[in-house]
């Protein structure tokens, strides 16, 4: 049997596996091991053990769970709910202003967390009822919460950039910074969307009346903008000395996690609860990416030893003749097909393997790349008919939101998302200008 005939066995087992619902990690790690034990015998069994060595010696990996705490103490201990009332005041007057605060919300928690599901569960529990009292169109707040949570794999402290910066080998600093600009740019336009669409369709998304703006004395006003400095201080004292070059990153995580536990108590929420909850879902979530990485580095070395990589650069190249670019609009369409029925890190683990070896023979910046494939991996979330975001709005959704309206009200926004996409992948420098900017100094 050919090397290619075998890769193609592997990645068409290691999918039937994942459909029959078996876990991530678990496919891919069984697939590999197996693979290497009837390639090369006895001496393929010390893949898995090799992948774990080189994995517990990536200094980097510490910012996982230090990062991960930081979000959930300050989900747990409730922080967002004073922050979320600060938007609401001050944007209010402005036509589809709560949903335009709701995406600067979703901004402070995927600074705050890194994961889309923080994001999508904060905003169903604290937004959404908000928006549906004030008379909000259901489309509409359906799709603000389902972007505004996507936000969280793209903006740092990212879990996902974490990832792939393991399996492509990577600066997780330098792809964190590529994400910053890109990130803000995309919720900017959200917010441009909401605000134009909002300004003509005034049904939309209605301003608070006058009397209630009135009722809110200037006090309150003041005290709540306190609200939002809280996180935004956190933010800073944990990014900026990494970024002017003081600390480390691993040391900036650290500082990111005393913070929060700092800003809790300050806040008289850091209660014993808070802590253990905190500290089970931050074990949980470590481990669960710790295992995928292990398993993605061991089904990359025996796609390595087979030069599978170099069978498909073959494909696209000599074969069907594709310049560059056309190979990687196919990578792009790809990621957003199995986005119908894989999460991120699936994705990622699956084709990381292919892709990125591909990606750095055809001359592509390997940060700037990771930066497209998170906006992809967002673009594909919501996507019909089996995107993941979908799916957990309608889980999160009062009764009367059917699964149309569901799909119908990411549609625009899925347009906003491609044309950001396209943004970067035309002008580079929006994502590299940064960390060039910074490791460079």
């Amino acid at each position: 049997m050919s090397y290619d005939m075998i890769a193609i066995m592997m990645f068409s087992t290691m999918m039937v596996m994942m459909i029959t619902g078996q876990r991530v990690f678990g496919a891919i790690g069984f697939v590999a091991v197996l693979a290497a034990v009837l390639l090369w015998g006895d001496g393929g069994s010390n893949l898995g053990f090799s992948a774990t060595i080189k994995l517990m010696n990536w200094y980097p990996l510490l910012t996982l769970p230090m990062f991960i705490f930081m979000g959930y103490v300050l989900s747990e201990a409730r922080l967002a709910d004073d922050l979320y009332r600060m938007f609401h005041v001050w944007f209010g007057p402005v036509p589809g202003g709560l949903a335009i605060g709701t995406i600067g919300l979703m901004i402070i928690i995927s600074a705050m967390n890194g994961l889309s599901v923080a994001g999508m569960a904060i905003g169903a529990t604290i937004a959404l009822p908000e928006l549906i009292k004030r008379g909000y169109d259901k489309q509409m707040i359906s799709g603000v919460i389902q972007a505004g949570s996507s936000l969280g794999i793209l903006i740092p402290p990212s879990v996902v950039l974490v990832l792939y910066a393991m399996i492509a080998r990577q600066p997780v600093g330098q792809l964190w910074l590529a994400g910053v600009f890109p990130g803000l740019l995309m919720a900017t336009l959200f917010i441009l969307y909401i605000w134009i669409r909002c300004r003509l369709q005034p049904h939309l998304g209605p301003v608070i009346s006058a009397e209630e703006r009135a009722s809110i004395p200037r006090s309150e006003k003041i005290r709540l903008l306190s609200a939002g400095l809280l996180p935004l201080g956190i933010f800073l004292i944990m990014m900026g000395p990494f970024v002017t070059g003081y600390t480390s990153l691993v040391e900036s995580s650290v500082v990111g996690a005393l913070a929060s536990v700092l800003a809790a108590i300050i806040k008289g929420r850091f209660t014993r609860a808070v802590f253990e909850e905190s500290t089970r879902q931050t074990l949980a979530i470590s481990c669960m990416f710790m295992w995928i990485i292990l398993a993605a580095l061991a089904f990359g070395a025996v796609f390595d030893g087979l030069g599978a990589v170099k069978s498909i650069q073959g494909l696209f190249i000599e074969d069907m003749g594709l310049n560059r670019w056309q190979i990687l609009i196919l990578m792009q369409l790809s990621f957003l097909i199995m986005g119908t029925f894989l999460d991120d890190t699936a994705m990622l683990v699956i084709v990381a393997p292919l892709y990125v070896p591909l990606v750095k023979a055809l001359e592509f910046d390997l940060i700037w790349y990771g930066v497209l494939y998170t906006i992809t991996c967002q673009i594909a979330y919501m996507t019909p008919p089996f995107g993941y975001n979908l799916f957990l709005m309608r889980a999160m959704a009062p009764k009367d939101y059917s699964i149309v309206d569901i799909y119908r009200s990411i549609i625009p926004f899925v347009g906003v998302m491609i044309v950001a996409l396209v943004l970067v992948a035309a002008f580079p420098e929006i994502a590299l200008w940064l960390p060039n900017h910074v490791y460079n100094k």
